[in-house]
């Protein structure tokens, strides 16, 4: 076995929980009690780094030229397990493990037994939605036709044929919409929001020659739940949260129509909640953002058995973003950096598990929660992993901004001396990334300009100015996307009015939910 496949098969053995190694164990003890695969599995998982000699050493009776055959069956008897041990919790195994049952049943000519356990299976796919088994269930039911021949059996020919056309034809919708989602997802994980009318003209066409003809009406809550994603992810990308917002509020909303699937489909229905936090995060909606994180809160009450590690590693990733999103609404920037001080250790280890893209956001994310706050430093520290991340062709965006913000930060710290550098280093960046704007050539000449020597009362009539030239870009439809990544103007607010940022940015928060709360009540009192 490779070192690959040792890997493999050390992360799959350290990625199990202890029931399901607990089980794992037992199956092997009732197989044989002194089993070299299980002396190999306790060896491996009481490893902290995997060591090869250290297991030839440590397990009696295995010899270095064993090791790898020994290993490679070790990993399917580990992923047999594991798909017993949950396949009560996981509908899909239940109906994989029916076909395999009707397929014996099948080959032992017990034909009338196979039909009752594919119509089992059916009615279970059906439930869930799951048009790919549907699939195979059809393609056994067509076998089966010529040994239980009966007077309806043109009916159920026909039955089958349309069912196949329907299906087949749901599925095909599914993987355009899908196929078109991966597209633009890849594009937005390199360059972030469109920039200008060039990306606006390549995205939008790629959509629209893409899309398919559909009726809404008429698809099934799978092919619904894929559109609806795809729909959500072009508008985020093109800065249309309105309609993002629309889109994904569908999205939760089928989960509500169809409660089921919220338990057949949990990852499904924690994306769609996610996507709905996103754009009302992104919409300032304070009081609608917190009922929707509540359900965030209940799938954590979810049983075990449903919550495998893919789904409680994206619960706690969209918990996390989703809190520091809550904090930037509100301003409370000194409450999160103390929440920080507490969960760090746990948030260190976490960021080890997540993708570069995660990582990359939630980088990110904490050092806006420390700027908020005045920790320079700390805002600096969390930049740096930014800006020396290993994949810079990832969100080019988060990386300009990244840049951005380190120089603000240098520039409060007063490291005058490095400024002209960090200058000369973002423009090159920026340059080559093709992301250098209005917005972003306006910042860099001011903070050039701040390098030189000023009063304190000459400043303010400078950071007047850049207020006035940076608002109007506010409107822009490609500016605009620079003040989802940092709000410049309450930071050139704070210094005007000689505030803490996060006191201005608070006010801001504590005005817009007074209006939000007024304008709910007029709409309650208008005549329906």
């Amino acid at each position: 076995m490779s070192k690959t496949k040792s890997d493999a098969l050390f992360q799959l053995i350290k990625s199990l929980k202890k029931s399901e190694k607990r089980y794992f164990k037992l199956q092997s003890r009732l197989e044989d009690p002194n089993t070299k695969y299980l002396m190999l599995f306790d060896q491996m998982d009481s490893q902290t780094t995997y060591n090869e000699r250290e297991i030839i050493q440590a397990v009696p009776g295995i010899k270095a030229q064993q090791l790898s055959n020994l290993k490679a069956h070790l990993y399917k008897k580990v992923l047999q397990c594991i798909r017993q041990y949950n396949q009560s919790a996981v509908m899909d195994i239940q109906i994989r493990e029916m076909i395999d049952h009707a397929q014996i049943l099948f080959n032992r000519s017990l034909y009338d037994q196979c039909v009752e356990m594919l119509k089992k299976a059916k009615k279970r796919a059906k439930k869930i939605d799951n048009l790919e088994l549907q699939l195979v269930i059809l393609k056994w039911e067509k076998n089966i036709l010529t040994q239980t021949i009966g007077p309806d059996n043109e009916t159920r020919v026909n039955r089958i044929i349309e069912e196949v056309k329907d299906v087949s034809a749901r599925i095909n919708n599914i993987n355009k919409f899908t196929n078109l989602s991966a597209q633009l997802n890849s594009i937005y994980t390199k360059i972030g929001f469109i920039r200008n009318q060039t990306d606006l003209d390549t995205i939008s066409g790629l959509f629209n020659s893409q899309l398919p003809k559909f009726n809404e009406d008429e698809l099934s809550p799978n092919e619904k739940l894929n559109l609806y994603n795809l729909y959500v992810g072009y508008y985020f990308f093109l800065q249309d949260f309105e309609k993002g917002h629309q889109y994904a509020e569908k999205g939760v909303q089928l989960f509500d129509s169809h409660k089921e699937l919220r338990y057949f489909r949990v990852e499904g229905y924690l994306n769609a909640i996610n996507s709905l936090m996103i754009a009302q995060y992104k919409r300032h909606e304070y009081h609608s953002f917190v009922d929707t994180s509540r359900r965030l809160r209940e799938i954590r009450h979810y049983p075990k058995n449903l919550i495998n590690e893919n789904i409680r590693l994206k619960l706690l990733k969209y918990t996390y973003v989703h809190e520091f999103n809550r904090i930037f609404m509100l301003g409370e920037f000194s409450s999160g950096v103390s929440l920080m001080n507490k969960i760090k250790p746990r948030l260190e280890y976490f960021i080890t598990q997540l993708d570069n893209h995660s990582k990359i956001i939630l980088y990110y994310k904490v050092a806006c929660l420390y700027f908020g706050n005045d920790n320079y430093r700390e805002s600096i520290q969390w930049l740096n992993r930014i800006t020396y991340f290993e994949n810079i062709d990832l969100r080019e965006d988060i990386h300009s901004f990244a840049r951005i913000l380190n120089l603000i930060s240098h520039y409060e710290l007063g490291n005058m001396d490095v400024i002209d550098y960090y200058i000369r280093s973002t423009y090159r960046f920026m340059l080559k990334k093709d992301d250098l704007h209005r917005f972003q050539k306006a910042i860099l000449n001011f903070l050039r300009k701040l390098a030189g020597e000023f009063t304190e009362e000459d400043l303010i009539p400078e950071f007047q100015k850049l207020r006035k030239r940076l608002l109007p870009m506010q409107n822009n439809p490609f500016e605009k996307r620079a003040f989802i990544y940092f709000d410049i103007i309450s930071w050139l607010e704070s210094k005007i009015q000689k505030e803490r940022v996060q006191d201005v940015i608070a006010e801001k928060a504590r005005k817009t939910l007074e209006r939000q709360q007024h304008e709910k009540k007029v709409k309650l009192k208008l005549p329906q």
